[in-house]
């Protein structure tokens, strides 16, 4: 069985020192890995990431991050990346790591993603060239993050996501955002690459539990979400339920989100 503790959009700030770190004692009885699903910071600024870093250094057991839209804002992506991994943060972006976890190969194939929207109402690679080049940003996104998941070698295959692959997990969101929260070319890598999970962020107004239409499942990890400072999910493929989930109960978010 593989622990996951999972998060995204913790938002960071210049004053936001152990907001994580308080809840990681006894962290590593709990779960194997921490999976953190974007939005890491408020703005991208490296005094946030920072902050952050300095609390992920307490974490005890491995960590692995994409970053968000909101840790691009201010175009310091090298900077801020550099920070998690002085911190031992593996940072991934249309890459992926393969963790030998309780004698079986666990592999995390992480990107951002990006919006276009989902079957029956999503964005065109037709007509205005910012059009054109919006949607086709996206697909190229999907289409290597799909050839990663293929690639991996591994027992478990884990997707980690900012945007969402499913509308499923964008239910109370507007309806009108939903091109901007995530795109169905995600939800196509998920299934083609024959993931056994997904996680992401970003849709604060979002809930928790969707699926692919290849029935993979989807989490949407955000804290705003979950309310906790982390989820764990187990996966086991010797168990009928493979897909079992258990929310913590100790974890509370510390502090407002945003």
């Amino acid at each position: 069985m593989i622990r996951i503790a999972a998060a995204g959009d913790v938002h960071f700030d210049r004053k936001s020192h152990n907001r994580l770190a308080q809840h990681f004692g006894n962290l590593q009885d709990k779960a194997d890995i921490f999976l953190l699903a974007g939005d890491l910071t408020q703005t991208g600024h490296p005094d946030e990431m920072q902050v952050l870093a300095e609390d992920l250094k307490k974490c005890p057991i491995p960590i692995v991050a994409v970053l968000g839209n909101h840790d691009y804002h201010l175009d310091q992506v090298e900077t801020v990346t550099r920070i998690l991994q002085d911190a031992n943060v593996t940072v991934l972006e249309r890459n992926c790591i393969v963790l030998n976890i309780k004698n079986h190969k666990v592999g995390i194939a992480g990107a951002k993603g990006f919006g276009g929207g989902f079957v029956g109402a999503s964005g065109s690679d037709f007509g205005e060239p910012e059009m054109k080049a919006f949607m086709r940003h996206s697909k190229n996104e999907a289409r290597e993050l799909e050839e990663i998941i293929k690639g991996m070698e591994a027992d478990y295959k884990i997707v980690l996501l900012h945007y969402s692959p499913t509308a499923q997990t964008l239910y109370g969101e507007k309806k009108e955002i939903y091109p901007f929260l995530g795109c169905y070319y995600l939800a196509e890598a998920v299934d083609y690459g024959k993931a056994d999970i997904a996680f992401h962020g970003h849709a604060h107004a979002g809930v928790e539990k969707g699926e692919t239409p290849g029935k993979i499942p989807v989490r949407n990890v955000a804290q705003p979400v979950i309310r906790h400072a982390f989820n764990i999910y187990t996966l086991d493929k010797n168990s009928k339920d493979h897909h079992k989930m258990e929310r913590i109960s100790t974890a509370e978010v510390s502090g407002e989100v945003h």
